[in-house]
C-alpha cells in the first residue's frame, strides 16, 4: 500500500512538473491531426522545456493487423499509419531544428514482434525479425545488418531468419549516446553498428 501511496503522489508532483512544458512552447510548425504527431509535439515541448528528461517514448496505434493491411484509405492500413508516422516526424524534426535542438536528439523506431513472409489471404500474421530505425541529424544513414532472406529454404518456420539482436541497437544508443555501459542494462556484450557519428 505504501509503495502504491508514493506511485500515485509521484504521479500528481510529476504531472505539475510537465505542466510547465506547453506554456514554454512556441512554434511555427503545423503538426498534423493524428494521434502519433500530437504525441510528438507533446515530447518536443518537454524536451524544449528543459526539464531534465533525457529519454521519451510514445506508441503509434497499432500495426498489429492480420488482415487488410493494403486498403487503400481504411483508418488501419498499412499506408494510412505509414503515412501518418512519417508526416508526424518529419514535423518533429522540423521543430527539432526551427529551436536549434536537432543536433541532440536521436529517435528510434522499433516494432515489437515481425510479420510473417507468406500471406494469410488478405494479410499477414505474427513473425519474427523486427524492424527498427534510428533517425536524426547525428545518425549515419544507411542499412546495417544483412537483409533477410525471403527464400523459402531460407526461413525458419516460415519467418524470416534474423542477423541482428535488438540488444545490438541498444547497446550503440546506451554507449555511444548516452554514454553508459550498455552491458548491465542489456546482460551481456553485443556488436554495436556504427550508426552513430
Amino acid at each position: 500500500m505504501d509503495y502504491m501511496a508514493d506511485t500515485g503522489i509521484d504521479s500528481l508532483k510529476g504531472e505539475d512538473i510537465l505542466k510547465v512544458a506547453p506554456q514554454r512552447y512556441s512554434s511555427t510548425v503545423q503538426y498534423p491531426n493524428t494521434s502519433i504527431a500530437r504525441k510528438l509535439k507533446g515530447i518536443a515541448q518537454v524536451h524544449f522545456a528543459d526539464l531534465g528528461t533525457r529519454i521519451f517514448y510514445c506508441d503509434h496505434s497499432t500495426f498489429d493487423t492480420h488482415a487488410g493491411q493494403n486498403a487503400a484509405g481504411s483508418p488501419g492500413s498499412h499506408p494510412v499509419l505509414w503515412k501518418a508516422v512519417t508526416e508526424g516526424i518529419d514535423a518533429f524534426m522540423k521543430d527539432l531544428r526551427e529551436h536549434d535542438h536537432a543536433d541532440n536528439v536521436i529517435l528510434l523506431m522499433f516494432s515489437e514482434f515481425g510479420r510473417r513472409v507468406r500471406d494469410n489471404g488478405s494479410g499477414t500474421d505474427h513473425g519474427a525479425g523486427g524492424v527498427a530505425f534510428v533517425l536524426g541529424d547525428k545518425v549515419k544513414g544507411g542499412h546495417y545488418g544483412e537483409m533477410p532472406s525471403l527464400e523459402a529454404s531460407k526461413l525458419v518456420q516460415g519467418d524470416l531468419d534474423p542477423n541482428m539482436d535488438f540488444r545490438s541497437v541498444y547497446s550503440t544508443i546506451l554507449d555511444k549516446w548516452l554514454k553508459l555501459n550498455p552491458a548491465p542494462i542489456v546482460n551481456g556484450t553485443f556488436e554495436q553498428p556504427a550508426f552513430l557519428n
